[in-house]
This record gives C-alpha cells, sequence and structure tokens, in this order.
C-alpha cells in the first residue's frame, strides 16, 4: 500500500513509438502490463494501445472513472524543442528527420502526444472527460524502474536510441527519489549506432539488435580498430560518436552513414542475403566497441560515487553479453535490469516516476517476476481446444510436471503455456517453447522444425536459481534473462544446446517462488536427467509471442513441436485438418 488510505491508481500509456502499450500501478504495484503487439499481432507496433486498454479497462472503458492520472514516457516540450534544435543545425537537409518510416518514433504525434490520446479515446471509446495527463521524461521513465529493483541505493545507466532529451543518462538513485547525474546530447547515441548498424547488416533496426550481438560471436577482431574510431572513449566516463562516420544527426535513418563509413567498411548487406566472415567482423567490431563504451561508463561511475549496484535500462541494456562483462572486468557488484528494459517498460516506468518521485510515495514492492499480462481461464482454453478439432488430456500438476520431464528427455519440443504472459521481449516461463539441452543438435532441431531463424541465433538456458553458479560463471540472481556468462568448462558437454559460439548463455535463473510451475518441470526434468537445465525460446514463429490459447494452438499446429501444454491441458494430438485449418487461417491473417 502506498502511504494513506486512498488508493492511487495510474495509467502508464505509450503510443506512436515501437512497443506502444499500457501498464496501471495500483499504490506502486503494478496490476497489468500489455504491449500491444501481444494483442494486435504486429510486431513492434506503434498503434494506439486500443487492445490493451479495453483488455485493462473494459470494452467501453469503463474502468477509467478509477484511474487517477494518465502519465506518458515523454516530455513533449523537451522532445519538440531537441528535434528543433536539430533540424535548425542541419536546416534544410535535417527536414529528414521529421519523416517516417515503420517501427521508429513518429515524432509529429508524441509532440502532441496528449492530444492525441483525448482524440483516440473519444474516437475508438467514445470518452470524452479524460483524467489528467502528466507528461514524464523519457530517460526519467526508464531510470524509474530503479524503484522496483532489489537495491536502496544503486547507480542507474540509462542507454537507448534516444530520449526526449539524451541519449544516455546516468542517475542516482535512494530510496524514493532518482537525481539524474550526467547526460549526453540527444543525437550522441550509442543505442542509435547499433541499431544503423544492424540495419547496415541486413537486419530490422529496434528488433533485431540482438541477432547482431549474436552474429558478433562468429567474427574476429579485423574491424575493431577501424570501428573505435567511429566512437571514442572520453574523460570521465564520457564518449563521443564521431560524426565524421554518420549522418543520422541531419538525416535520420533515410541517409544515417557518411562516405567514409562504406569506404572503411564496404557496402550494406542486402537483408536475406548471405552472411560472409565481412559482416560478421563487422558484427564483432560494433559489439566489443559497444561493450568497451559500456564499460567506461560504469569504472568511472564507480569510482566516482563508490556504489556499486547498477540498474541498466533502456534499450541497451538488453545487451546480456556487454552486461556479462560489467559484472566480470568491473567492481560492480551487482546488476539489475528490468525484464521490460526497453521501451516496453516505458509505460510502467513513467507510472513509477509520478508515483514515487512527483507524489513522493514510499518504495514497499520489488518486481520479482515478469507476469502481468493476460491469463485465460480452464473454460477458455478448453473451448480453444475443442475450436480446434484437438483431444487434451487434464492433469494434475505432479503427473503434469512427470509427464513432460518425461518427453522433454526424450528430445521432444514441448509448447509450455501457463498463466498470466510476460512483459517485455523475453519468454520467460509462462509463453515458452522447451527443450533438451543435453544434444547441440537441439538447437538445429527447434530451427527447422519451429522457429526458422538465424542460426547464429542461441537460445537460452533456463536453470534452478541454486544450482546457477554450478554451470555458469555467476553469482547472482538473473530471473529475466539478461546477462550472457560463461558456462563453465566443465559443464559445458552436459549442455551444449545452450552453448553459444564464444561459450557464453543467456541464462534465466528461475526461483520456485517466483513461478512455481516452471521451476516444477526444470527440477522434475533435472531429477530425471541430473541436469537441471532446461532449454527456453519464445512461442512463437516469426510472429510476436502468444497470448491467448488460440494463437498457442495455431502454432504448435503449424510447427513441429511435439508437445502442446496448456495450464493443466496436455496435447500431443496432431489431427492433420486442424493442421490445415491453423495454417490456412494464419496465411489469411
Amino acid at each position: 500500500m502506498g502511504d494513506g488510505c486512498r488508493r492511487v491508481r495510474i495509467l502508464g500509456l505509450a503510443s506512436a513509438t515501437h512497443d506502444s502499450g499500457i501498464a496501471i500501478l495500483e499504490d506502486g504495484r503494478p496490476t497489468v502490463v500489455i504491449e500491444e503487439e501481444r494483442l494486435n499481432r504486429i510486431k513492434k507496433t506503434l498503434s494506439f494501445p486500443l487492445k490493451g486498454l479495453t483488455a485493462a479497462l473494459g470494452n467501453n472503458g469503463e474502468g477509467l472513472p478509477g484511474i487517477d492520472v494518465i502519465v506518458t514516457p515523454w516530455d513533449q516540450r523537451a522532445l519538440a524543442d531537441n528535434v528543433m534544435k536539430a533540424i535548425w543545425a542541419g536546416f534544410p537537409m535535417s527536414l529528414s528527420l521529421l519523416s517516417l518510416r515503420s517501427h521508429t518514433p513518429q515524432h509529429n504525434e508524441i509532440v502532441i502526444l496528449d492530444r492525441v490520446i483525448r482524440r483516440k479515446f473519444r474516437k475508438y471509446l467514445s470518452i470524452t472527460e479524460l483524467p489528467p495527463i502528466v507528461n514524464v521524461g523519457h530517460h526519467n521513465s526508464h531510470a524509474a524502474m530503479f524503484f522496483v529493483s532489489p537495491f536502496e541505493e544503486a547507480t542507474v545507466l540509462v542507454m537507448d536510441g534516444y530520449g526526449d532529451d539524451a541519449a544516455s543518462s546516468i542517475y542516482s538513485g535512494i530510496g524514493n527519489r532518482l537525481t539524474r547525474r550526467w547526460r549526453s546530447s540527444l543525437m550522441n547515441s550509442l543505442g542509435m549506432v547499433y541499431t544503423l548498424v544492424t540495419e547496415y547488416l541486413g537486419f530490422g533496426g529496434f528488433s533485431d539488435e540482438g541477432k547482431v550481438m549474436a552474429l558478433a560471436a562468429f567474427g574476429d577482431a579485423t574491424y575493431v580498430d577501424r570501428f573505435a574510431d567511429c566512437i571514442a572513449l572520453g574523460p570521465e566516463g564520457t564518449y563521443a560518436v564521431n560524426m565524421d562516420y554518420f549522418s543520422f544527426d541531419t538525416y535520420g535513418q533515410l541517409r544515417p552513414f557518411k562516405r567514409k563509413f562504406y569506404d572503411t567498411f564496404g557496402p550494406s548487406r542486402a537483408p536475406g542475403s548471405p552472411l560472409d566472415d565481412r559482416h560478421k567482423a563487422i558484427a564483432y567490431a560494433l559489439q566489443k566497441v559497444t561493450e568497451d563504451v559500456i564499460l567506461h561508463i560504469v569504472r568511472h561511475t564507480v569510482a566516482a560515487t563508490g556504489r556499486r549496484q547498477l540498474v541498466l535500462a533502456g534499450g541497451v541494456a538488453l545487451n546480456c553479453v556487454a552486461n556479462a562483462r560489467i559484472l566480470e572486468t568491473t567492481d560492480v557488484e551487482r546488476i539489475w535490469v528490468p525484464p521490460c528494459a526497453s521501451d516496453t517498460g516505458a509505460p510502467l516506468g513513467a507510472a513509477l516516476w509520478h508515483y514515487h518521485q512527483t507524489l513522493g510515495h514510499r518504495r514497499d514492492f520489488e518486481l520479482t517476476h515478469p507476469f502481468y499480462g493476460l491469463a485465460y481461464s480452464d473454460a477458455e482454453i478448453a473451448a480453444a481446444l475443442a475450436a480446434a478439432g484437438l483431444v487434451a488430456e487434464r492433469l494434475d500438476e505432479a503427473d503434469l510436471l512427470q509427464r513432460v520431464a518425461a518427453d522433454l528427455a526424450a528430445g521432444k519440443i514441448v509448447g509450455w503455456f501457463q498463466g498470466r504472459f510476460e512483459m517485455g521481449p523475453r519468454a520467460l516461463g509462462n509463453r515458452s517453447i522447451l527443450a533438451d539441452p543435453r544434444k547441440a543438435s537441439m538447437r538445429d532441431v527447434i530451427n527447422a522444425k519451429i522457429k526458422h531463424r538465424e542460426n547464429p541465433r542461441p537460445f537460452a538456458p533456463a536453470v534452478l536459481i541454486e544450482r546457477a553458479s554450478e554451470f555458469f560463471y555467476i553469482d547472482q540472481p538473473d530471473p529475466f534473462m539478461t546477462i550472457a556468462p560463461c558456462i563453465r568448462p566443465d559443464k559445458a558437454h552436459l549442455v551444449p544446446a545452450a552453448v553459444h559460439a564464444d561459450g557464453t548463455g543467456r541464462i534465466q535463473t528461475v526461483d520456485r517462488a517466483a513461478n512455481p510451475r516452471y521451476y516444477g518441470i526444470i527440477e522434475a526434468f533435472g531429477k530425471l536427467t541430473g541436469v537441471p537445465v532446461l532449454l527456453n525460446t519464445s512461442f512463437n514463429r516469426q510472429e510476436p509471442i502468444v497470448a491467448t490459447p488460440s494463437e498457442a494452438i495455431s502454432c504448435y499446429l503449424r510447427t513441429g513441436m511435439d508437445i502442446l501444454v496448456l495450464g493443466d491441458y496436455y496435447v500431443a494430438d496432431r489431427n492433420p485438418s486442424s493442421v490445415a485449418r491453423a495454417s490456412a487461417a494464419f496465411a489469411t491473417g
């Protein structure tokens, strides 16, 4: 509970930017967090989060009167001022910054977001009277995840493509207060460099940076020295993007590179074309220099403040390889990265900032699990199975865990659907595909039968928290799959499918208290095989992670998954007519 007797309910809302969505905070505790893409099935959607709103507030928004304030994770005035400064600095060519591209923030809507929100509520829900709308700075929204971290005091490092007034920021967090200590300029952006080079390498910006991080493990140091010239390390933990190579400060993503970049690194890769050694080496250089910049900032900050607890937020915080290096090579004692470090968490962060920083309420909640999406009843699951023409067994928990553990040990691939879906971009045990890590070939099997994704990308090992340090070089929890430590050499042969090319594994530590059933299936598998680790990848196939039972059933039927578990329901049926119907329905949208 917050201070006083009256409940405070805050609606966080993000729209007109990738990862649009909503969050409701009640007395400092999240009750629901929904990314719109989970419901409208459009990856990285910029759409107004109507489906999320109606799921949380009712089809006609009837729950809105219970909301005290709406908060948005953008300071509209600051963004307008900074965009105009950038335009004037490079006028007239810089007018390109106002052009719109898919999956990139829509500046023209964000700077009038209050008006857009009022118009959309009126258009879609026939609601004309709204609670007050409050703007929270973008980096403030990211930094506010500190308030639900396990730390009473910490340094908070925010790094992303850009916010409304900065690309990187450092805060000091103590209790229920955050103080910003430093920020870079808006266009001095490590995150934008990573995104733009991701596009240069033929992948999708603002979505596929993880693919490049994985690809880097296959490259060599050929381009490291040359790439180091692209981002210079400065005094007191500062850095500077070398604009001799880049022109995104003038042309945005329409023309992000200058001739010097192409002269140095060669032509860009066409999407879908073969990946050669040059592409892998450039990915390696990008990753290595990114790590060097982050470590430079962190080392200076730790030395200056003496604080050894670190919260990371913003899209760059999803770079789990860099996060592991922080623990390995700096004096940081422990890091914490929320499951929604990217803009998927911005609505929740904005609500947290308003509740603690603006209203001054004390902290009494720690985020220990990510399950704040929607849940579906047994009746809804049974109805979806019947509609698909599938036969299912309903098992008690003990029998279910034993049956599924035996299936996994026999090499079967299991679609695992439980409870409320996760917030953030990772599947963390409620909308997951699970498999046996003991055979290296399992990665190829999953790719061939289900995921159809790039071979360099690893799958995550989920491990019982008390056994994590036995298999990995890590001595802190990581429940949200945000650190990629090295796997101990004497254990690598036990989990070869979980070992990436660089000897790391993007782990998830699983605590019984946070997710008893997910812990239970790993525990049962461990008792059966001696290995308390499962491969975990997201429950989807080239689409957003499934949300509903019918979406899970469709994915199961359209892929080579062997077993489907929906709550207590166990399915091994692959009715040919059901498969045909699911494939046809998906093809037609």
